[in-house]
């Protein structure tokens, strides 16, 4: 994993020297929260560990872990991920 978050970084630090938006390196995970119910992710890299009270998803370069209660994955495809509940808390890990 630690590979991979260097690689990414490099990544990031050209496309920002470029003046181009990061989120355009297609390694990078995008979330999107609305409010404490909703988190989406594009680009995982799959469910580290699942129940309704945690959720640890596989980001890369990063761990990102939803806790919260009556937590749902309502739809996941190859690259993209929803996640329902009351969201308490969002960690993002190395």
């Amino acid at each position: 994993m630690e590979q991979y978050g260097k690689q990414t970084e490099r990544k990031a630090r050209v496309m920002e020297k470029l003046d181009l938006p990061v989120d355009l390196v297609a390694d990078l995970p995008r979330m999107e929260m609305t409010g404490d119910r909703e988190f989406y992710m594009e680009h995982h890299r799959g469910i580290l560990a699942y129940s309704t009270e945690t959720v640890d998803i596989n980001g890369g370069a990063l761990m990102v872990r939803l806790t919260g209660q009556n937590l749902q994955l309502v739809a996941m495809t190859e690259s993209e991920l929803r996640v329902c509940g009351t969201i308490e808390k969002m960690e993002l890990m190395r």
